[in-house]
């Protein structure tokens, strides 16, 4: 018997999952590149020193904001393609991708909001008019959003990610549990909202715990599910037939 083709005009979803995570990790990559090449931002109350540092960063801040949104883009399509192979495999936990799904363009939306304030601070610098007062009130708003608000919403993610990998063996056991755990870890980061603006304590709202405790497992848990579904879906049919057939070989083994 002939195997049927599959129609061109309908895209491979588990493929494309996995492309849109790789452009993830690719924008991550660069993001933190471009960080580490600009150095530590002075800290808020320095005035003249914050004015000199964004009027000297003022390209890489604006490119920064930019890669951010192509990362954010690429996060809506994973998170959609997510929630197409969860349905497609069981209707029924629809409610839940659709909670996960809506958390995630909410996420997604917060932080381009925060994205765009970063870049105003840029912009302003960058026309040689840098005001320390304005680029604080920037920063301070971009910190609250990407922190302990941005926290709340990537843990639902994870918390409805997580139980539909369960739910719903569409991806291995590992990947769920992963998803409990980064959810978890950014719970955990919500309360650096009480802890000041001083990057250099870390668990300040701008501190390192955020980026460590909450983006860090969540994007990274993203890379790993892209990585693992890039393959295709011809490769994840056989992944699943070798595993029903090691477990009916286990379930015989126990008879005998």
């Amino acid at each position: 018997m002939t195997p049927s083709r599959r129609d061109w005009r309908v895209p491979d979803v588990r493929r494309v999952t996995g492309v849109s995570a790789i452009i993830v990790a690719v924008a991550l990559s660069y993001e933190g590149v471009r960080q580490f090449i600009d150095g530590a931002r002075p800290g808020l109350t320095d005035y003249p020193a914050l004015e000199d540092f964004y009027e000297r960063t003022a390209t890489g801040t604006l490119v920064v904001v930019l890669a951010d949104t192509v990362l954010m883009t690429s996060l809506i399509v994973f998170f959609g393609c997510f929630r197409q192979l969860v349905t497609t495999r069981s209707p029924g936990l629809s409610w839940v991708a659709d909670i996960g799904f809506g958390a995630g363009l909410v996420y997604v939306a917060v932080t381009l909001v925060g994205d765009a304030m970063s870049g105003a601070a840029g912009l302003d610098a960058g026309a040689g008019q840098a005001d320390g007062a304005i680029i604080r009130g920037l920063i301070e708003a971009h910190m609250l959003l990407f922190g302990s608000i941005g926290c709340i919403l990537t843990a639902l993610v994870m918390v409805s990610a997580g139980y539909l990998v369960l739910a719903s063996s569409v991806l291995p056991r590992w990947t769920g549990v992963f998803a409990f755990v980064a959810a978890g870890l950014n719970l955990a980061a919500v309360p650096t909202m009480f802890g000041g603006t001083d990057e250099t304590d870390l668990f300040s709202v701008g501190g390192w715990a955020n980026a460590v405790l909450a983006v860090f497992p969540f994007l990274l848990w993203v890379i790993l599910v892209g990585i693992f579904t890039i393959r295709g879906t011809r490769r994840h049919s056989q992944w699943v037939g070798r595993g029903r057939s090691g477990s009916a070989e286990e379930r015989v083994a126990q008879l005998d």
